[in-house]
């Protein structure tokens, strides 16, 4: 089980990341990405933080993925961001989307579809042609376990069966309560209207993806 969307108190989470992975790893996760928040202004002391962790922690425990959630920002700050992520040793990159619970910018599912996100977090009422984007451009839409944004889960699950989109499920964590039971991911998600065997399918190629993270 895996789990690609978390958030430590590098950004507005409550644990240090040590604790996050320990968490995680004690609920059986083989795999998890520390997703922090960032924009503009702390995307270098945050990126720096997250990968010099990840490169410390030992290699047979569960795996620590470096990663970033852009998060509200300007759409013109998407590709400065996104090239000073992946130059400084950022492997997964989260972009915040149009949730309805949140004023995101409208226009942000589109614009971060378009230059090489690969997840884009619970993406509210996202529409049929950005569904289109996304199975284009091999992006992995959210399936959220996040009270505050996964009301619109079905509606995501919906277009991406129907077009052919990734799916990904995550609890985007901020605290200790997020960080559910594997059980109750899978739940979560089967409540989404996947079935167990399209779920299989969905884990299978989010292992596919980490294998292939270098």
């Amino acid at each position: 089980m895996f789990d690609l969307h978390t958030h430590t108190l590098l950004s507005d989470g409550e644990l240090l990341p040590s604790e996050l992975a320990r968490r995680y790893e004690e609920k059986g996760y083989k795999a998890i990405a520390i997703t922090d928040h960032v924009d503009a202004s702390n995307v270098k002391s945050v990126v720096k933080a997250i990968v010099g962790f990840c490169k410390k922690w030992p290699k047979n425990r569960i795996k620590i993925i470096p990663g970033i959630e852009l998060t509200h920002i300007p759409l013109e700050h998407f590709k400065p961001l996104i090239k000073y992520a992946r130059k400084n040793g950022i492997k997964i990159i989260v972009a915040h989307g149009e949730t309805v619970s949140e004023p995101v910018i409208k226009g942000t599912n589109r614009k971060a579809l378009s230059l090489g996100i690969d997840i884009l977090a619970h993406p509210g009422f996202i529409t049929a042609q950005d569904v289109e984007l996304a199975k284009k451009k091999n992006v992995f839409l959210e399936i959220t376990a996040r009270k505050s944004h996964r009301t619109t889960n079905e509606h995501v699950v919906k277009l991406a069966k129907q077009i052919g989109a990734r799916l990904i499920v995550n609890t985007d964590s901020h605290s200790p309560c997020d960080i559910l039971k594997i059980s109750q991911l899978r739940n979560c998600a089967l409540k989404s209207g996947l079935n167990k065997v399209y779920l299989d399918k969905i884990y299978g190629d989010v292992a596919d993806f980490i294998s292939k993270i270098r």
